[in-house]
Order: C-alpha cells, then structure tokens, then sequence
C-alpha cells in the first residue's frame, strides 16, 4: 500500500476544500493534501457557468469557474499539494488516517495530523420523493442537466417543466430558456420559495416563466419519452387535491427538490451526525465529535451562497492547521446551541466558551417566512445579541454574532421574534 505522510488532509477539492487549503496554508501548515475524486479541482462550480459568485467575498461578481479559479491559483501559489483521481474509501479518526484508491498510487494510506470533511452534498432525486408514474427518457436532476449542458454541450430536452424553486433549478430555468427550450412553469409544494428572492427575479420574473407555489407534480406520462405530468395543488397539510390536477404537456422534467450533505465516509468513521442538518456536529472552530477531524461547507449544512462556504471553510482549515501543529487546545466550557422560535438549525451546533474576546457567528434558517422580525440569541434569560431583519426565509441563511465573554449559562437560544413584541 502507498503510503503519505502530511499535516493536514482534506477530503474534497471543491470551493470548501480549495478555501481550506489555502487557510491551512495561510496558519502555516507545511504540508497540506486535498484528495479529490474527480479529475480536476472546482467542484460543483465547474459547471456553474452563470453569474453571481463572489460579491461578499471578492466584492466583485463572478462565474463558477472564475470564482474557484482564484482558489485554485491562491493554493498553488502557497503550496498545497492534491491527489486528483483519488476516492477516499474510509476515514479512521482513531489513527487520523485516511485510505482512498487512487488511479494513479492504487491503494493509499494518508497519515494526517488532522482530517478536513469537505466533501459537499448530492441532490435528492425522484426515487427520494417517490413521485408516481412511467420511467421514461427525459428525468433529470437539475443538477445532472446543468453538467449535461454546460460541460458536455448536451441538450436534454426542449419543453421542459421543473418540480422545486431550489436555486439550481431556477437557474436552470433560465439556462434551458437560453438555450431555446421552452420553461413550462416551475412547481413548488410549499407555499413559498425554496431558493434565493434573487433567482426568482433573475431567473423566472424576467423571462416569463410561471412559478406555482403551493402544487405539485402527482404523476409522470410517457412511455420512452416522457409526455407529460399532471400538477396540482396542495392543501394546508400537502396533500395533491387531485380531482383539481391538470395534464401540462412536456419532454423533460428536471427534479430541484433539496440536497442532502454527502456524509457516508462521516457516518461510517463514527462521527456525530445532527438529525435535522445530515452532517456532523461542529463547534465554531468547525471540530466534529472526534477531536483531529474537521468539517465545513455543504458537508456539514447546505448553504445558499458560496462565499459562506467559503468562510466556514477558511475557518475549518485555520483551526485544523493548528490543531495539527498542537496549538489548538482542547474544549474547556461547552456551550450548547439551541434552536428557539421559528429557528430550524444552527451552525455551529456548540460554543467553546472559554475563548477570551472571541466572536462566533450563528448561522441558521428559519422555518417559515416573516417580516418585521428582530433575530435574537439569549443566555440564561439576558438577550446577548440582537438585530432587525424586514424579512426571513427558509430559503436563504441568517446570522447572528455572540460575544463569548457574554455566555453566562451552559446554552444559547436563538429565535426569531416578532419586531413589536
């Protein structure tokens, strides 16, 4: 078995493991490794050729390619090594060894001072929402259309209905327009959206095309090629009214249904997994239950944004840099994060409160939309921070920053209240 010695070890090459590498680096670990399964760095923003990454980063808007593109040269430029090619196959935090199958070394054992978990999330498909019918030609995830067309110049279909308002679907909304399809509508089961207000402007408002909130699609027709589905709309507690369904002629249908983080290798090393997120319990140095392993970016929750995986992620690979070069103390006063009012998570899920003057930001999402709202985290009954939104909603994140010095109890609740009240 090959076998490779280094400080830091990240799992994934895309924009949270490149934002990893690169902090690692900046904190000064000598020698940082990303293990890549596929065959170039990028990730997810290989094929998202649109606009709109980077305005808070870089303050600057930019492409997919051209926003993972300054990782990419940043982590070259500091040193960071990568095994492309490179399925990681087990993480054993024990030994803080990581075993992947490479094309190129075959079988290789990496021996870490600390382990990154930035292997991203993977969409939800059909067969995970079990909607009824034929399995014709012409289903697709909307991520699975977007690699086919922009990476592959391969058109999937020319009149197309789109099940989910999720960002990737909505973009694609607009990338098949482009194209010269035709976007029957969009169905949403919820009454509201699942993805940014900005895509919907940008992506449905300005090209026309129908958005449906509360419906959805109730069966598939078609034989080889799919002919049609019938929509309908959905009662308060979401189920299809069906005798008020109708037949909406179409070739393709592309599923924006939700992510779910990709955290096998997570589940199986032992790691604690939070049942609402899917990925592993963090504390705000992004340090799972197992002491040498970190995690960041969609891995760890789904994000709407990039440069908050970004973030997240620079933050993953500073502390694991230190950790690696035993710098990085142990937990001394755990803190829980707990979800109050129309709170559905937090990131991080626990505060070590024994960091002196130290900032942490909560990141969450609600789950309902509001306006006229006040963002409020409590401890031991004092609010300890506190601001004013005109609007939250489920499908773009919220924050709060809490001063360390200011935790007085063994927990922080964050709620959304009323602005009035």
């Amino acid at each position: 078995m090959n076998k490779v010695l280094c400080d830091v070890a990240i799992i994934g090459g895309g924009p949270a493991g490149l934002a990893a590498a690169v902090a690692a680096k900046e904190e000064g670990a000598k020698k940082v490794l990303i293990l890549e399964r596929d065959n170039a760095l990028g990730g997810i923003l290989q094929q998202c050729i649109h606009p709109g990454f980077g305005l808070t980063r870089f303050g600057e808007e930019l492409t997919g390619p051209e926003y993972y593109g300054r990782f990419v040269e940043k982590a070259k430029k500091s040193g960071v090594e990568y095994m492309l090619n490179s399925m990681v196959l087990q993480v054993n935090h024990e030994a803080s060894e990581v075993i992947c199958a490479s094309s190129e070394y075959g079988l290789t054992a990496v021996k870490a001072g600390s382990i990154v978990l930035a292997m991203g999330c993977r969409e939800r498909t059909r067969a995970g929402i079990m909607v009824p019918g034929t399995r014709p030609a012409g289903l697709y995830t909307a991520g699975s259309a977007q690699r086919l067309i922009n990476r592959q110049n391969i058109m999937v279909g020319k009149k197309v209905v789109i099940l989910g308002s999720g960002d990737i679907g909505m973009i694609m909304a607009r990338r098949m327009t482009l194209e010269g399809a035709k976007v029957v509508m969009v169905v949403e089961l919820m009454d509201y959206l699942a993805g940014l207000t900005r895509n919907r402007v940008q992506c449905l408002d300005d090209f026309g095309i129908p958005l449906k909130l509360a419906h959805t699609i109730t069966r598939i027709e078609g034989n080889e090629r799919v002919t049609g589905v019938w929509v309908a709309p959905v009662d308060e507690k979401k189920q299809p009214l069906s005798d008020k369904a109708e037949f909406v002629e179409c070739d393709t249908v592309l599923f924006s249904v939700g992510l779910l983080p990709e955290n096998e290798l997570t589940r199986k090393a032992g790691i604690k997994i939070n049942p609402v997120t899917n990925g592993p319990e963090v504390n705000q140095y992004m340090q799972t239950s197992a002491p040498s392993v970190f995690a960041c970016g969609n891995v760890v929750h789904v994000n709407d944004l990039v440069d908050n995986v970004s973030e997240e992620s620079a933050t993953a690979g500073k502390y694991a840099a230190q950790y690696a070069m035993g710098k990085l103390q142990g937990e001394q006063k755990t803190v829980n994060c707990v979800t109050g009012r129309n709170v559905r998570y937090l990131c991080p899920h626990k505060v070590d409160a024994n960091q002196k003057n130290g900032k942490v930001t909560l990141y969450f999402r609600v789950l309902h939309p509001e306006e006229g709202v006040r963002l409020v985290a409590k401890c031991g009954g004092d609010i300890i921070a506190s601001h004013k939104e005109f609007r939250v909603n489920p499908g773009e994140m919220n924050h709060i920053t809490i001063e360390t010095d200011k935790i007085t109890s063994d927990s922080v609740t964050v709620e959304v209240e009323k602005a009035g009240e």
